[in-house]
């Protein structure tokens, strides 16, 4: 498509949770468990967009600009494997409220905007591989992650230079807004 973005809405993790994730994936994945997700692409999604129009951009912006929500806590303490798509994951064994809302206002406002959502529910997840072996074995939930979630970001799926990186392109806080700061 000509003028068009591959864009998604996720939560940011922090970067020492990053890290942590990335030493504790080190340990106990073999080399050839799959293709790993670089660090700096780890990222919880919210809603996957496709490739989006800047006129449909500008909409679910302005959408996403009036969710007023507060904020909540993820936990990551789960892991697994989608054999069908050959992705290890790791993901909250109980979702909160606050991340499962967030999600579903973000794939609603995308649907009705044109933009294709899985019929699948909503599955929250981080993806560790891609193109993963279908006999990799998932460690123990030996594991947990936690973090406080203040903001939503859109990132755009850039693909150069042989790899792919997300760009963030705008952030959206999260906390009941007063008018006066509207």
């Amino acid at each position: 498509m000509a003028d068009t973005r591959r864009l998604f809405f996720a939560l940011e993790m922090p970067d020492d949770v990053q890290r942590q994730i990335v030493q504790w994936r080190a340990e106990n994945f073999p080399d050839d468990a799959g293709r790993p997700v670089a660090a700096a692409n780890l990222h919880l999604t919210l809603a996957f967009l496709g490739e989006v129009s800047a006129e449909k951009q500008k909409a679910l912006c302005q959408l996403a600009g009036r969710i007023q929500q507060q904020g909540f806590t993820i936990t990551l303490d789960d892991a697994g494997l989608w054999a069908r798509s050959r992705v290890v994951w790791l993901g909250p064994r109980h979702a909160s409220l606050g991340l499962i809302q967030l999600a579903n206002m973000l794939r609603a406002q995308a649907a009705r905007n044109g933009c294709y959502q899985s019929p699948q529910p909503y599955h929250p997840h981080v993806t560790l591989y891609r193109n993963a072996s279908q006999t990799v074995a998932i460690p123990q939930p030996n594991f947990r992650w936690q973090f406080k979630v203040e903001e939503f970001v859109l990132y755009e799926s850039v693909f150069e230079k042989g790899r792919t990186r997300y760009r963030p392109l705008q952030r959206w806080p999260l906390g009941i807004r007063t008018s006066k700061e509207e």
